[in-house]
């Protein structure tokens, strides 16, 4: 405990607040070929592996997660929120920062609505976290565009 002098001279310092989500903080220069400090809110990713996880104690279910290569190279393991999902291995996901209490290890959730992880079908109340419209419906992903065939010679 510090006296009322050696508070007056220093003072209180304030500890910096530390990221769980330390994936999110670095990218691969691939020019220099090493990991650089770059804070990120979301990281974009490929699917390695779909499965299911049991949770702590006390609960019980089957929690969809993935395994995510992110574009820094980092592999992480992922949580796939809402019900039902179309994700397979190959996927492109979105993920972002935010641990699940009850699995262990799985500090990243996968954006819903963005890339290759569509919305939540039929989700009415608390949409915009399940990437799902008005109505219910899901945001329909465009196919990629391919090149007209050419007409047949006559």
């Amino acid at each position: 405990m510090p006296t009322i002098n050696q508070l007056i001279k220093q003072g209180r310092k304030k500890t910096p607040k530390k990221s769980r989500a330390k994936a999110l903080r670095k990218f691969f220069n691939a020019r220099e070929r090493r990991m650089k400090e770059f804070k990120s809110p979301f990281k974009r990713g490929v699917v390695l592996l779909v499965k299911t996880m049991t949770p702590k104690k006390p609960n019980s279910a089957l929690r969809k997660v993935a395994r995510v290569r992110l574009s820094n190279k980092q592999e992480i393991t992922a949580y796939i929120p809402g019900i039902g999902h179309e994700l397979v291995e190959h996927s492109i996901v979105m993920v972002r920062g935010g641990r699940v209490k009850d699995l262990p290890g799985v500090k990243y959730h996968i954006v819903r609505g963005k890339y290759d992880a569509t919305g939540v079908v039929g989700r009415k109340k608390g949409r915009s976290r399940y990437g799902t419209k008005k109505g219910g419906t899901v945001a329909s992903v465009k196919p990629a565009t391919t090149a007209p065939a050419a007409a047949p010679a006559q």
